[in-house]
């Protein structure tokens, strides 16, 4: 298991309020300076606008750390390839949404196109290329995501994407989407696995953050060549899921119990 806070010896509830309400506040605060800003520098390149907004990235994890007692270290990071890739990792909390553009390459995002309306955060979103997919479209859905992804992919920059669609708490299973598969195979892009405990700290729906040190942990790069998404799919859900019970602090079911509870749902 991580080696994170111990949950036995956390402050008192008021404190985690009190600490949890000024890490909203900063964090509020910065989304509006940055996003309101960020149009001035359409003129300039990608580069430039990301550098400005991981601004936002990196004042948050500062102030998280800060007001709530909340870091991170990273495993791996010598795992990453020299060429863009396409990113698959773990979704538990809103804590690796801010967090990967920390120790990434300059990246993008697939996310809901309906995330692109929310004022100020959607707004900052929209200057860096995110790839924003309508998910009403079915099928059309996976040819939007190979169709931008492989576009970004020839301009040099990575692609994140959560592969079990939502945020999936701790101790818990969903079956992965076939989409990244899709367009790493498609594109020839190497996939990059990503585990981390973030929803033991941050829980989904939570106010709270519980102070201590999430374990990220990147693997060794997938080759998609010569693979079928479904193999691609597979070697990827099984490196992340094969080392979530080593790092969480959330006990996992048995995988074979795991696999049929989601088959019965």
């Amino acid at each position: 298991m991580s080696s994170g806070a111990d949950q036995k010896h956390l402050p008192p509830r008021p404190v985690l309020y009190v600490r949890a309400f000024l890490f909203w506040i900063g964090f509020a605060i910065s989304t509006m300076v940055i996003a309101s800003t960020a149009f001035l520098l359409l003129p300039f390149s990608f580069r430039v606008r990301f550098a400005w907004i991981s601004q936002w990235t990196h004042f948050n994890l500062w102030w998280l750390g800060l007001t709530c007692g909340l870091r991170y270290r990273v495993e791996g990071q010598e795992n990453l390839p020299d060429r863009a890739a396409v990113v698959m990792a773990k979704h538990q909390s809103t804590w690796e949404t801010v967090a990967l553009q920390r120790f990434l390459p300059p990246q993008v995002w697939v996310l809901k196109r309906e995330l692109l309306r929310i004022p100020f955060f959607g707004w900052g979103l929209s200057i860096v290329k995110m790839i924003a997919i309508d998910r009403s479209a079915g099928r059309g859905a996976v040819e939007q995501l190979v169709t931008q992804g492989k576009d970004r992919l020839s301009q040099g920059l990575w692609i994140v994407i959560f592969p079990e669609g939502t945020r999936v708490p701790p101790g818990k299973r969903k079956r992965y989407k076939m989409g990244g598969a899709v367009l790493a195979v498609e594109s020839g892009a190497p996939v990059v696995p990503i585990a981390h405990n973030a929803g033991d700290f941050w829980p989904k729906g939570q106010f709270i953050k519980k102070p201590g040190t999430v374990t990220v942990r990147i693997g060794p790069a997938i080759e998609s060549r010569d693979k079928t998404p479904e193999q691609l799919l597979r070697e990827v859900e099984d490196w992340i899921e094969s080392q979530m019970p080593q790092i969480s602090l959330t006990p996992y079911a048995d995988k074979r119990k795991s696999d049929a509870d989601e088959q019965a749902a």
